[in-house]
């Protein structure tokens, strides 16, 4: 069957493409929806467009259906801070057919030569902040809605046309009902005496301007710096952390977020966590109107699954363990508020130390997602 991939050049196009994978997994029972809206602001209006070259590409079968997609993207800051030349690709959905996979990527490829890359990524958004990873384990559970997920013959197709893994991303889930371990509760108590720390009052947070933007502008400095040896690491722009900040503080609440302070009012550590989304974008399938947006609206109010979202230390506090002090705040609150599960954020598996935190809890591997690579030339 002749496989034709076209770069997307018309609205109706941009909207198959946007659409395309609600309609690949709408038979898919762990598969949860994207909204509309999210895609075609991600596609649109994300401020790393700014600065990033892409592509978008549409695979039809020989009667004009659609049953493919990809966006290929080339990220200057990217290649600039790793002394690279990689295109990346994202966005990749396929009907199950290996030379619809084959012609998609193969479109990027081509693009990504013409732009003097030599080797290829993905899947990959366009900055750190995306949804990126393709699902090699847990297939059977549902993903985070900032998360990926794919059929099994993805991987295959992957291997098959000789990509390799360059890292893979790996979740957990913990039962939040043991509550919080003996030993990490007596550590961020000593560490609260001992520096004379403190834990913002989220309220305050929300109320004081001044406050609340000195803290975010400390944050996404820590961010840029905490997270600068993650493997595919970019630190943002201005414009990056302005949309990230303004997304996240409307989601932020008082028993899901713990941030520390040190004795002269600094960021010192942040624990951020949101109720799980999931079922109430599964129950919207793609739409805020006319009854999406109530689904979710009342997912916030009443949950019993939590996701875990941004964790981290300022770096002169990082050997200290103030980890132990967000990790019990959270935890007695998943306690209390008698939650069932609670799925960290997808981490790099090379990052030990981030993934050893785990420990303290019982835990199972939830999700695994890989990063591929192959050279072009």
């Amino acid at each position: 069957m002749p496989i034709i991939v076209q770069e997307v050049t018309t609205e109706k196009q941009f909207k198959q493409f946007y659409k395309f994978q609600n309609r690949l997994y709408r038979k898919c029972k762990y598969y949860v929806p994207t909204l509309d809206s999210d895609q075609k602001k991600s596609l649109k209006e994300d401020p790393a467009l700014l600065y990033c070259k892409r592509k978008l590409f549409l695979a039809y079968d020989a009667n004009g259906k659609v049953v493919g997609r990809v966006q290929g993207i080339i990220n200057p800051r990217y290649n600039e801070y790793y002394s690279l030349q990689r295109v990346r690709f994202g966005w990749f959905d396929f009907e199950e057919n290996p030379e619809i996979a084959e012609a998609l990527i193969k479109a990027v490829e081509e693009w990504g030569k013409s732009q003097g890359m030599t080797q290829i990524h993905g899947p990959l958004a366009y900055n750190t902040l995306g949804r990126q990873g393709m699902l090699v384990e847990g297939f059977d559970k549902e993903p985070q809605i900032n998360c990926l997920y794919n059929h099994p013959y993805y991987v295959d197709y992957m291997e098959r046309m000789g990509f390799e893994k360059e890292c893979d991303w790996v979740q957990y889930e913990m039962d939040p009902a043991l509550g919080v371990p003996e030993k990490l509760s007596r550590i961020s108590a000593l560490l609260i005496e001992k520096y004379g720390l403190q834990v913002l009052k989220l309220r305050r947070f929300k109320k004081d301007k001044a406050l609340r933007e000195d803290i975010l502008k400390q944050f996404f400095a820590l961010y840029n710096e905490s997270f600068k040896a993650v493997h595919n690491f970019i630190p943002l722009t201005p414009e990056e952390e302005k949309a990230m900040g303004d997304h996240y503080l409307s989601y932020l609440k008082e028993k899901l977020t713990c941030m520390v302070l040190d004795k002269d009012g600094k960021l010192a550590a942040f624990g951020i966590s949101m109720p799980s989304l999931s079922r109430a974008f599964k129950r919207a399938r793609g739409k805020l109107f006319p009854i999406g947006w109530l689904f979710i609206l009342l997912a916030f109010i009443k949950f019993k699954k939590v996701d875990l979202m941004l964790l981290g230390s300022a770096p002169e506090w990082q050997s200290k363990g103030l980890s132990a002090i967000f990790h019990t705040k959270l935890a007695t609150n998943y306690y209390k508020m008698k939650l069932k599960s609670a799925v960290s954020n997808p981490q790099i598996d090379t990052n030990i130390a981030a993934i050893k935190v785990w420990d303290s809890y019982k835990k199972d591997l939830y999700m695994r997602r890989r990063c591929w690579i192959r050279n072009i030339w």
